[in-house]
């Protein structure tokens, strides 16, 4: 009986025996005792060889099996990187084409400065602003009072209201003065000057002799002048024929005061 494997692989042909020879199979058997083995018919020999195959056909054994499983992982893997990719240049898209809420909101705000700006630069808009802002500086200059010459303080208490009960923004410069020294009375001269060139600035003298100073200060302490702005003393210069001498201008005076910070530069 043919096993599977020669179904598959081919029959054994040189075992096969035909029907007739299964009859006088007897015979022969019976006689094979006296005549010794019978001859075996050989095998054609144009039959073909045994386990010949010209087609083709997968390996389906343990081996096709592991090669199969390796190759369907590496197709697996292969796509799981060319997804990743994919992936990765999707996010780097949104994050260029998608911007974040502060962002958002600050090309807002710079899109508001822009307009803003750009009707800053309209010309009628320039022309109705300066025009409202010199406005509000004549108002602003009709506000502040105005002197242009100078006052004599008679009494210690003139002294103290000239300065206490003046407008905080205005500077209030007192020369103290003795009438029997030159300089005081080239010091007089100038400020008359300054005071008509200076009107928003409050220019005041006294005698040394009601402000009750020293004898050492009327003699060599003057000429003397005293700034003071919202109650305080801001400057405080005396015995300035160190710094003039005897004989000086308004100019001089002038250019003195600005030095130090006591009048505002033309």
């Amino acid at each position: 009986m043919a096993t599977l494997e020669d179904k598959i692989l081919g029959e054994k042909l040189h075992n096969y025996c035909s029907s007739s020879e299964d009859e006088s199979g007897d015979e022969d058997s019976r006689s094979g005792d006296e005549e010794g083995p019978s001859k075996v018919e050989a095998a054609p020999a144009d039959l073909p060889p045994i386990n010949s195959w010209s087609g083709s056909a997968s390996n389906t054994g343990p081996k096709g099996v592991l090669e199969d499983w390796r190759r369907f992982k590496q197709l697996e893997a292969e796509n799981r990187r060319e997804l990743e990719k994919e992936r990765v240049a999707l996010a780097k898209k949104l994050t260029l084409s998608v911007k974040p809420e502060r962002e958002e909101k600050e090309d807002k705000e710079h899109e508001v400065l822009e307009d803003e700006l750009n009707e800053l630069l309209d010309e009628d808009f320039l022309l109705k602003y300066q025009k409202q802002r010199m406005q509000e500086l004549m108002a602003q200059m009709k506000k502040t009072p105005k002197f242009g010459k100078v006052h004599t303080l008679k009494t210690q208490d003139e002294f103290l209201n000239s300065i206490d009960k003046e407008d905080p923004k205005v500077a209030v410069l007192i020369h103290i003065y003795n009438n029997s020294a030159k300089a005081c009375r080239t010091m007089d001269g100038c400020l008359n000057i300054l005071a008509s060139d200076y009107p928003e600035i409050k220019f005041c003298r006294i005698a040394v002799d009601i402000t009750g100073l020293s004898r050492h200060f009327r003699i060599d302490g003057v000429p003397a002048i005293l700034v003071y702005k919202n109650g305080q003393i801001i400057g405080n210069f005396v015995q300035l024929v160190t710094e003039l001498g005897d004989d000086f201008y308004a100019t001089d005076v002038e250019r003195f005061l600005i030095e130090y910070g006591m009048l505002p530069e033309k």
